[in-house]
């Protein structure tokens, strides 16, 4: 909206204008709990009034944070994301990967001096932890022998 501001006109007076503007209108005009006081609640933060917000809006709250927060919680949830994995290489793939997004986000220059540092998966902990949790393989029963087709003797071939 701001490419659209007169060039000799305040902000604030630009604003001003654009709101009379939609008043006159009607665009303001029979919004729902129009009329009524807020619902405010007097005990809650504004990072729970967030938290209600996301929910409401159906936003991942873990999306919400930082890079390095996110990859952080997302490497202690590693051992319930593998633990549903069938095979030894898929569970080297997720962590290999986490690792390597991980080592990018080191590279890039960080937004504060303060903002966390993820570390790295330890990939055969993981691995080692995912066999040891998993449930044992299940026997594969031997398939029935048949016996085997009696065999004739060469010499009774023809008397039969």
């Amino acid at each position: 909206m701001t490419d659209r501001k007169p060039h000799g006109v305040s902000f604030e007076t630009w604003v001003e204008q654009q709101i009379r503007q939609a008043q006159e209108r009607g665009a303001f005009s029979g919004l729902p709990g129009a009329g009524q006081p807020l619902r405010i609640d007097p005990e809650q933060t504004a990072y729970d009034w967030a938290l209600a917000k996301a929910r409401r809006e159906g936003v991942e709250t873990a999306d919400m944070l930082p890079p390095g927060l996110r990859l952080r919680r997302e490497r202690d949830e590693l051992p319930e994301r593998v633990a549903r994995l069938t095979s030894e290489g898929a569970v080297r793939a997720v962590a290999e990967d986490y690792n390597a997004r991980v080592e990018a986000f080191w590279r890039r220059p960080q937004e504060s001096r303060w903002a966390p540092v993820p570390g790295l998966a330890d990939v055969e902990a993981l691995v080692e932890g995912w066999r040891r949790d998993r449930p044992p393989p299940a026997p594969v029963p031997e398939p029935a022998q048949e016996p085997a087709p009696r065999r004739r003797r060469w010499w009774r071939r023809g008397a039969g």
